[in-house]
């Protein structure tokens, strides 16, 4: 396997965001609202179709999905026990906690449509149909606190689990999309994995905080050191260990460990904003991650098809 031909197209695709959000003019607005679309309906339509086109059950998956919702709940773990280890700035272990198990869903398919194809593809929209809604509420637990609205509204009002639990029931009673119905989503699919990469790119940001102070500044490197090698490190190792332990075969395996080993998700940023969390610190966090991906990604994919 040709790992770097294989991610060649993605981190360009990122890249070339990087440079139309700085050189390019293009608003801040103009952003968001791509932002958007891609968020409440190109990539809820992507995940429908592709679990709905999914010839394989969840039962026929369970050693692949066991290897990495295992893989899912350490991350969790780790996350949560910063607080008690490291006895962080609040403000910031709340609103960065989720940056140690949140992956960026529009890598993760774009990869996998480019490593295994539309099996890959649906593999992996299997992983995430049952990762994203406990991933969430993970999140929004974390920053209930600072907002008014209840978690099980922010669940059940989020575009993804929405469509996760349409295509779920849908493939639950045997009916299959009419072929205009599919071609329309397999369009709508593919500007989304273009479209969320760019966004993904324009999204990157390292600019310092000159408003902090010292306490706050060592608290913010400690957390994203530890928050990166949670979700880059220990995750995939251990999708890893559980997929050989369980004997998965060679796509399935590689679709666990790679899932594990994405960068944390652009969308963390938007709801540590909207929740009145530290929206500036998760968006450092999502571009260290993101940038430490590049080097975290091949090893993982290079180790799960050794």
């Amino acid at each position: 396997m040709n790992i770097p031909a294989i991610l060649f197209p993605d981190l360009a695709l990122i890249a070339l965001g990087w440079l139309l959000y700085r050189y390019a003019r293009l608003s801040a607005d103009f952003w968001a609202g791509a932002e958007r679309l891609v968020y409440f309906v190109l990539f809820p339509a992507l995940l429908f179709g592709a679990i709905v086109r999914n010839p394989l059950s969840a039962g026929e998956s369970l050693p692949m999905l066991a290897a990495a919702l295992g893989a899912f709940a350490l991350g969790i773990a780790l996350g949560f026990a910063a607080r008690p280890i490291l006895r962080p700035v609040e403000s910031l272990f709340a609103s960065g906690v989720q940056c140690a198990f949140r992956f960026n869903t529009y890598i993760t398919l774009a990869l996998a449509l480019r490593i295994g194809g539309s099996e890959g593809l649906s593999l992996c929209a299997l992983i995430v149909g049952f990762v994203v809604p406990p991933a969430n509420f993970a999140a929004v637990l974390a920053l209930a606190r600072h907002s008014g609205t209840g978690v099980l509204r922010e669940i059940a009002r989020n575009p993804l689990v929405i469509a996760t639990v349409m295509a779920l029931l849908t493939k639950s009673t045997g009916l299959k999309l009419p072929e205009p119905v599919d071609a329309t989503l397999l369009r709508l699919g593919q500007a989304a994995l273009s479209l969320g990469l760019l966004c993904v790119g324009a999204g990157l940001r390292l600019e310092a905080r000159p408003d902090t102070d010292a306490r706050q500044r060592r608290s913010a490197i400690t957390l994203a050191l530890w928050f990166t090698a949670t979700k880059l490190v220990a995750m995939p190792m251990t999708a890893l260990l559980i997929g050989r332990a369980l004997g998965l075969q060679a796509l399935p395996l590689t679709m666990a460990v790679m899932y594990a080993s994405m960068p944390t998700a652009p969308a963390a940023y938007v709801l540590a904003s909207r929740m009145g969390g530290d929206g500036r610190y998760v968006a450092f966090l999502v571009t260290v991650s993101t940038l430490a991906s590049l080097v975290a990604i091949p090893v993982w994919l290079f180790l799960s098809t050794g």
